[in-house]
């Protein structure tokens, strides 16, 4: 059977990103959109709105075309919002990259994406330059000073007065996302994706004006990206930038700007019900805490709400989703549950093995079709293909089932990735990875369930003959080409690799053999 929303649907006009995002910008003035926590400095709404305009308009003085695509490598800071937005009202498409990427991912995303600009910061400026290599990319900038380096004012003009001409269809961001399976691709997400995503969670999670967020999740993310700043920026609310997460920097802000509305993941969740230091901090605002990015239980959450005082909640979204499906509203909380489809979406549970629809309470793979569905994986219609069934629906390899209340719950995965704190981490990226290094033979990763973070990457490696592999030396080899969250936390030797007759690695026994 197909689920439809308990909630009601709402309007999603047809119109672009950042004008949708900046409404009321000239009406908000001299508030504050987005203040750097560590630091305090404040980018107003009528600031923001003018230097989007500036380097939208600069963009295009300088011959960046409609569709081209400007690669942004930052943390969290008021400016992530003017690349972003300024790149959109030029009618580009923006590509987000973790910065803290090795520089042989950072090409590998800047060769996909084809973009011709790079922006970052000064830390990371050696990594995006090296990354840059034999790319597409011609100039990088700097957000800040740095020697050498050109600073992102340069690419500032002129202001526009109108947006680029784009349609609904018209592609604005490509961030990366392993999917299901496999290894990273460009999501393709339409200025219609995002708008529609943000007026659903706006209207369904009664986000209002008065409100204080704290964006501690990272912007290049799509959770962060689009719940904290497109949300927030379109419901005319304070966000405070965190540009990494220290818990005592993360209470001391709450307590300082009175943070209504704390969005985060599990580990946050676990700090915040377990953790003594935050009984030195008065965190009464908080209205609501919303989890995300990986699964939170029941117990959990109730551990965490009644410290804080507060409902701890949590959705399910996925990048190639915009990335929200289904929330909890105030009022509808249920310990454990994911919450409920979102407005103007559609959810329904199917048979894996059939593809039967299933009823309620029944347990499948939980498939979705609504406005945030992206538009496909780019240059791969062959994943695009095993993601979107001919129907439009959306398969997101997610195990669950829908109760009677019509609330959301996840139970397992079909799908191989492993979530490291909320990250995602593709184990075929990683054993690609480890069978170039010259002991092993073979090499197969999976994900060990962790307390603290959710799931830890562990490699099993059949080394090749005559060769005893270090265990240590192994994870730092792994540790030297990926980000921090993809890095193995445990290496296993092993004599070979079980697979089934088509040479599908059988990740489940390797998982029964390590005890999970």
């Amino acid at each position: 059977m197909v689920f439809s929303s308990p909630l009601p649907d709402v309007e999603i006009p047809d119109v672009p990103l950042t004008g949708y995002v900046l409404a009321r910008a000239a009406e908000l003035g001299d508030k504050p959109a987005l203040i750097d926590g560590p630091t305090g400095r404040t980018i107003t709404y009528a600031a923001l709105d003018g230097a989007i305009r500036m380097l939208a308009g600069g963009l295009v003085a300088r011959g960046f075309a409609p569709g081209e695509c400007l690669a942004l490598m930052s943390p969290n800071i008021p400016e992530y919002a003017v690349i972003f937005h300024g790149v959109a009202m030029a009618g580009g498409v923006v590509t987000t990259i973790n910065p803290t990427y090795t520089h042989y991912e950072v090409n590998k995303q800047l060769l996909d994406s084809k973009a011709t600009i790079l922006v970052t910061i000064p830390m990371f400026l050696e990594v995006a330059t090296k990354g840059a290599e034999g790319t597409s990319v011609k100039e990088i900038f700097v957000l800040g000073e740095a020697e050498g380096a050109t600073p992102v004012t340069a690419l500032f003009g002129a202001p526009l007065a109108e947006q680029v001409p784009v349609t609904s269809d018209t592609l604005v961001v490509l961030p990366y996302s392993s999917g299901t399976t496999g290894v990273n691709k460009g999501v393709m997400l339409s200025h219609g994706n995002l708008v529609a995503n943000v007026a659903q969670v706006l209207d369904a999670a009664d986000i209002r004006e008065d409100e204080t967020f704290i964006a501690v999740l990272p912007f290049f993310h799509i959770y962060g990206m689009q719940v904290l700043m497109n949300t927030g920026l379109r419901a005319g609310i304070t966000i405070i930038t965190m540009p990494r997460f220290d818990l005592e920097q993360f209470l001391s802000l709450h307590q300082q700007h009175g943070i209504t509305r704390s969005f985060v993941a599990p580990p946050i969740v676990v700090a915040l019900a377990k953790h003594p230091m935050v009984d030195n901090y008065d965190l009464s605002a908080l209205r609501q805490v919303f989890s995300g990015a990986a699964p939170l239980s029941a117990e959990l959450s109730l551990e965490a709400g009644a410290r804080l005082g507060c409902d701890v909640v949590q959705g399910y979204g996925m990048t190639e989703l915009s990335p929200v499906s289904h929330l909890t509203p105030p009022g509808m909380f249920k310990p454990g549950s994911c919450g409920v489809t979102a407005p103007n979406t559609v959810s329904k549970v199917v048979d894996p093995a059939t593809g039967k629809e299933l009823g309620v309470d029944e347990d499948g793979e939980l498939c979705i079709q609504g406005p945030q569905v992206m538009h496909g994986y780019l240059g791969n219609p062959s994943a695009t293909a095993s993601t979107i069934d001919p129907d439009g629906w959306l398969h997101t390899g997610d195990i669950g089932h829908i109760d009677a209340d019509g609330h959301l719950w996840i139970v397992d995965r079909l799908k191989e990735l492993i979530k490291y704190s909320g990250f995602q981490v593709p184990p075929a990226e990683l054993e690609a990875l480890l069978l170039t290094h010259p002991g092993i033979a073979d090499a197969a990763v999976v994900g060990l369930p962790d307390e603290e973070h959710g799931e830890i990457p562990v490699a099993h490696v059949v080394p090749r003959p005559g060769v005893e592999l270090d265990t240590d030396e192994v994870m730092a080899f792994v540790a030297e080409r990926v980000a921090h969250y993809k890095q193995i936390r445990q290496v296993v030797v092993a004599t070979e690799i079980p697979k089934s007759a088509s040479g599908k690695i059988l990740r489940r026994l390797l998982k029964d053999q390590s005890g999970s």
